[in-house]
């Protein structure tokens, strides 16, 4: 036990104690409209940023920072080893940065990228690259790897390859998600967008009988055991969404349960991270139920399993 894990575990363990929880969620979703459930989340750890008047897509775009806010705090508790981990499971955001710096390059209309701080992978040389050859050769020089095109959307699918691969091998307290992960991605790229995807990483991760599968059964009933659990009970592609849904919900379960395993090491840590993903993705949920006056709680109500 060291004062560095001690610190970042009990940091850890206050800021998913913290988050907005299911029932909080809940009320945002049967709120009588936005600006109601935007008032209500103004009394949460989601606050920062918080308009009561904004748009939906504003307003989600606010409880995404203030989780980007929360892991940056989080990881600058830990010590490295605990910081490393935190980075990792928040690739999504360089992902989602390096996806809007590719479509500015063609000229498109983006967001404000996502302020990542101690996040960041390569984010920074990333963001002054001038084309996407150029975007390639700093993802290949970095622990990214090679996307293998510079075509954009070839590279974003890479990088998710890539995260989810470091995840399964660097954290085994991860690996099940990153797995589970990578079957729904498999899934979606396959049978439902038509694209076969093209990665070193699917065997590993998925099991080499489900990567050579050519249709959608076939392919569930194939996968490996640490990712069959992410499409069990899914007949058809058609489905998946219920099958990202369960993904999250097992997301926060396990780190509900890995917040109390190990006391002062990594363990407590990786599960905060995903408490705290969960419940941003819950609340933004509820969020847009309420957008659309509670027309969606059906729908919310089944996300939450």
């Amino acid at each position: 036990m060291s004062a560095g894990w001690v610190a970042g575990v009990t940091r850890a363990e206050a800021m998913a104690a913290a988050r907005a929880g299911p029932e909080t969620a809940r009320g945002l979703a049967t709120a009588p409209g936005l600006p109601d459930a935007l008032r209500a989340l103004a009394t949460t750890a989601y606050r920062r940023g918080i308009d009561v008047e904004a748009g939906i897509a504003e307003a989600q775009r606010a409880v995404t920072d203030a989780l980007v806010w929360q892991l940056r705090v989080l990881a600058g508790w830990q010590p490295r080893p605990g910081s490393a981990a935190v980075r990792l499971l928040a690739s999504h955001f360089e992902i989602a940065n390096t996806r809007s710096r590719l479509r500015a390059m063609s000229g498109a209309q983006q967001p404000p990228p996502y302020r990542l701080g101690a996040l960041s992978t390569v984010w920074p040389r990333l963001s002054r690259c001038g084309g996407p050859a150029e975007l390639r050769a700093e993802l290949a020089a970095s622990p990214w790897g090679d996307p293998g095109s510079d075509a954009p959307a070839a590279m974003i699918t890479a990088m998710r390859w890539s995260a989810a691969a470091r995840t399964a091998a660097n954290l085994p307290a991860a690996a099940g998600w990153a797995a589970g992960e990578a079957a729904l991605l498999w899934a979606r790229e396959t049978f439902v967008a038509g694209r076969r995807p093209a990665t070193r990483h699917a065997a590993r991760l998925l099991g080499t009988a489900a990567v050579r599968a050519t249709a959608f059964d076939e392919f569930r009933t194939r996968l490996s055991p640490q990712a069959k659990w992410a499409l069990e009970d899914i007949e058809r592609p058609g489905d998946l969404w219920r099958a990202e849904a369960r993904w999250w919900t097992t997301l926060e379960r396990d780190g509900l349960r890995l917040l109390h395993e190990a006391r002062f090491a990594i363990t407590p840590v990786v599960g905060a991270v995903a408490v705290l993903s969960a419940d941003a993705w819950r609340v933004r949920a509820g969020l847009e139920c309420a957008a659309h006056g509670g027309r969606a709680l059906e729908a919310f109500d089944e996300l939450l399993g």
